[in-house]
């Protein structure tokens, strides 16, 4: 652990940081297109029981625990700031499952709609840009196919190897060249959206919002959805990860919601750069225009990388988020329960120990 590791977190609570940083179907294991069919859910066969009871003093729920959303950009290459090589890649995975996180989609995060195995923690992955080496295609038999060096391919193979990790991810893209293959742009939009994995708005030129007005914001926005919605007929592009993690607080309300041309935009949520886990969607403090994420590096890290993040939570358990198995249920700590956003609860229970 780093040495006056509690300053370096209450310097890190900022949140920007520089960076960057019809209906549709396939066959996750084959790559082929299946018949038409709507959005998938992730499903393994299996049918839904109702949870068993769980000794909250056993298992120690921690529903308004911090949740890491992990924020990747290239896949491939040799190791650097804003790149994690394949085998890098699968470390983290490896690591992650160890340690006893599971992967759950962002969306249902931002829901509550989360399902993770009672004693284990959700995990976000997200992925910004649309490099190459997020989705890349090799030809097998004459079909494309994710090449398995790419963030996709690694990801369905670990799944494959761990199906009880789970299978999801948001890439976010922007435009005209999503994932850099310009043939195959149709093949991995379709792809990604039917094999669990989601697909985000990252204005459509990465553009600096900070730089444009009103205008210009839902410009960049409603594009983006466009383009996306072209290849995914009514496909619901719904959070955005701003490119360089700003915008003018004048503006900021356009990143909600607006329209350009006829296309409208609505985002949930708004992720930035960096530097910290997320709050809980349950804690009254979750802010749904500011959600941070954490730099999947180890290298060159302003801030603290997915390994710090891991050693303080392994070191601090009491500030992770602890699921109780049970999606209609909010588990706390007798002395949080005030911290509960009871907006966010619709049907859902709340119980404290």
């Amino acid at each position: 652990m780093k040495k006056l590791f509690s300053v370096l977190m209450a310097v890190f609570i900022v949140f920007s940081l520089s960076s960057c940083g019809n209906t549709w179907g396939n066959d996750a294991q084959t790559g082929d297109v299946k018949p038409p069919g709507k959005k998938a859910d992730i499903v393994d066969g299996k049918p839904e029981e109702s949870p068993e009871p769980v000794d909250y003093n056993k298992v120690k729920p921690n529903e308004l625990g911090q949740v890491m959303i992990l924020m990747y950009h290239e896949i491939g290459g040799k190791e650097s700031e804003w790149v994690r090589t394949p085998d890098n890649f699968r470390k983290d995975l490896q690591a992650l499952y160890d340690k006893k996180y599971r992967l759950i989609s962002l969306n249902d995060l931002l829901d509550g709609n989360i399902k993770t195995v009672a004693g284990y923690t959700p995990v976000v992955l997200t992925f910004d840009d649309g490099d190459l080496g997020q989705f890349k295609v090799k030809m097998v038999d004459g079909r494309p196919r994710p090449d398995p060096d790419s963030a996709v391919g690694i990801l369905l193979d670990f799944y494959k190897q761990h199906p009880d990790f789970g299978k999801a991810a948001t890439f976010y893209i922007y435009y005209p060249l999503p994932f850099r293959e310009k043939d195959y742009i149709d093949y991995k939009l379709k792809f990604l959206a039917e094999n669990g994995f989601e697909i985000g708005n990252h204005t459509y030129t990465h553009s600096s919002l900070s730089k444009l007005d009103g205008n210009g914001i839902e410009k960049e926005l409603g594009l983006n959805v466009r383009h996306t919605q072209d290849h995914l007929q009514g496909y619901d592009v719904d959070t955005l990860a701003l490119p360089y993690g700003s915008v003018s607080k004048e503006y900021a309300g356009y990143l909600l919601k607006g329209s350009y041309e006829g296309t409208p935009y609505h985002n949930k949520a708004v992720l930035l750069v960096g530097a910290n886990p997320s709050k809980s969607p349950y804690d009254a403090e979750f802010n749904d225009l500011k959600v941070p994420r954490i730099r999947a590096s180890e290298m060159d890290v302003e801030g603290l990388g997915i390994y710090d993040w891991i050693a303080y939570f392994d070191k601090h358990p009491d500030k992770r988020y602890i699921s109780d198995g049970d999606p209609n249920t909010v588990v706390v700590r007798k002395d949080m329960a005030d911290k509960v956003n009871k907006s966010m609860l619709d049907a859902k229970k709340i119980a404290s120990y």
